[in-house]
């Protein structure tokens, strides 16, 4: 069993679709219409084409807003990206104006940061231990 594909609640696919790939640096994978407005719209890394999908799923229920401005609120990402130096991917994405409620952070073998991703959710960056 391995993980296919996994979502983040977004308030605007358009929006996080550029976010996604022209800041963060993912390729997207599935853009195909589902309704009026809503559509299929996934990511992955550029390094791993075939390797798990991120869904950037519409906030349409109210039970998914409710849950991911919970989180936000008590400063809790939602979702976590592995790179090889926090210290770096923090100092390119702010240099493209990404804003971080939680600069560099070392922890014992791990390194993280949080950045807000414009579309409603905190989203963790970590060095994985070598």
């Amino acid at each position: 069993m391995k993980i296919h594909l996994t979502s983040v609640f977004v308030d605007d696919q358009a929006k996080a679709l550029h976010f996604y790939t022209e800041i963060l640096g993912f390729v997207k994978k599935h853009d195909v219409p589902v309704g009026e407005q809503d559509r299929w719209l996934t990511v992955v890394s550029p390094d791993e084409p075939g390797g798990t999908e991120l869904l950037l799923e519409p906030t349409g229920h109210p039970a998914a807003k409710a849950y991911r401005d919970a989180l936000v609120q008590d400063g809790i990402p939602l979702a976590q990206f592995a790179v090889d130096d926090v210290h770096a991917e923090y100092a390119r994405l702010h240099g493209l104006g990404v804003h971080f409620i939680q600069e560099p952070l070392d922890m014992g073998p791990v390194t993280t940061a949080v950045f807000d991703d414009t579309c409603g959710n905190l989203i963790q960056i970590a060095t994985e231990p070598a």
